[in-house]
């Protein structure tokens, strides 16, 4: 069987396999989220026949073919390990052209049940433009309060939720990067818009600026985290440092430490960041949180309008808490 879906009919299909057969250089740079990348064309075959193709049009059929039966003869392999025949195999290519039409041939031949993606990761990707045009159909839920009164925490705890920065790899703030490289802006819209089809009329979302260290928000999100039913959340000094220490001890380094500072010194003393830096030398991290919190405090803009209040001191209780407001959600007035 070889059939080819538009996305939205695609993306009702319960696949064994979802295979992008794109090179693997553009896999890694984008993909539709559970995707396995068995490539038609390597990265540098794929460049050769790009070239070849724009000159002699036949030959680079002939050539591209040859190439494409000689990884097919390893996929197949790797492929058949893990997927016995007749189970359902999704694909798709940059356009929907040649790759995934010769790999998904293949395979049908073989006795796969293999649906093709029409239009390829182009559709794909117009989709998720068009989606995040319109006004999001949920609410959400967004959580706000000083760095370390639990947001995070109750995020990973609540059903529903959105974990923006986990999403983005990135903590929002100048020290957001300790984490590491961030995905590509598509690559993020890919894993937001798999995140997203999984809401159902309410989400728990963190409430964040529209850019996340180089993420960008879509403006659909951004609009609708404005317009959200806000829950600010607060806890004593004592518990925000717990937290923030416990989180960032095994992630920063010094190097680390001393960008960061570098790129908040224009707002800084000289004082302040000289006695910031010699605490972080002289390994008095609770020191560097306070003197931090205090900085960050003064920064945090507190929304003008609060719709619920709630104490994180004990995480467990808060998410309870969290939990009855979101089992009683059609008796608030919450904004679309």
């Amino acid at each position: 069987m070889f059939q080819e879906f538009e996305f939205q009919e695609f993306d009702k299909q319960n696949f064994d396999c979802l295979i992008d057969a794109r090179s693997p250089r553009e896999f890694k740079y984008s993909h539709i989220s559970q995707a396995k990348n068995f490539y038609a064309l390597n990265d540098n075959e794929f460049e050769e026949i790009g070239i070849l193709y724009s000159k002699n049009q036949s030959l680079a059929k002939i050539k591209g073919a040859s190439y494409i039966c000689n990884n097919m003869a390893k996929h197949i392999l790797e492929l058949y390990k893990e997927f016995p025949l007749k189970s359902l195999i999704g694909i798709y290519c940059s356009r929907g052209g040649m790759r995934s039409k010769s790999v998904g041939i293949i395979l049908s031949e073989l006795g796969y049940r293999v649906i093709r993606l029409k239009g390829g990761y182009k559709a794909y990707r117009a989709c998720l433009n068009d989606y995040f045009s319109k006004q999001l159909n949920f609410k959400l839920l967004a959580l706000c309060g000083n760095t370390g009164s639990g947001k995070t925490e109750l995020l990973e705890l609540l059903p529903q939720s959105i974990n923006l920065e986990k999403l983005a790899n990135h903590l929002g703030s100048a020290f957001g990067s300790i984490l590491g490289d961030q995905p590509n802006q598509k690559f993020f819209e890919t894993k937001l818009f798999e995140n997203f089809k999984n809401i159902k009329n309410l989400a728990f979302i963190e409430l964040e600026s529209r850019r996340i260290g180089d993420i960008v928000l879509p403006l659909n999100l951004y609009e609708a985290m404005q317009n959200s039913f806000k829950i600010y959340c607060f806890c004593s000094l004592e518990n925000r440092i717990l937290r923030i220490e416990k989180f960032y001890k095994t992630k920063i380094t010094p190097l680390k430490f001393k960008k960061a500072v570098e790129k908040i010194t224009p707002y800084i003393s000289t004082n302040f960041r000289l006695d910031l830096l010699n605490s972080y030398n002289r390994g008095d991290l609770r020191r560097v949180i306070t003197m931090l919190l205090q900085y960050y405090d003064k920064v945090y803009k507190k929304p003008k309008n609060i719709d619920f209040v709630l104490n994180t001191d004990d995480i467990m209780q808060a998410k309870e808490n969290l939990l009855n407001l979101f089992n009683l959600k059609d008796s608030l007035n919450l904004k679309p």
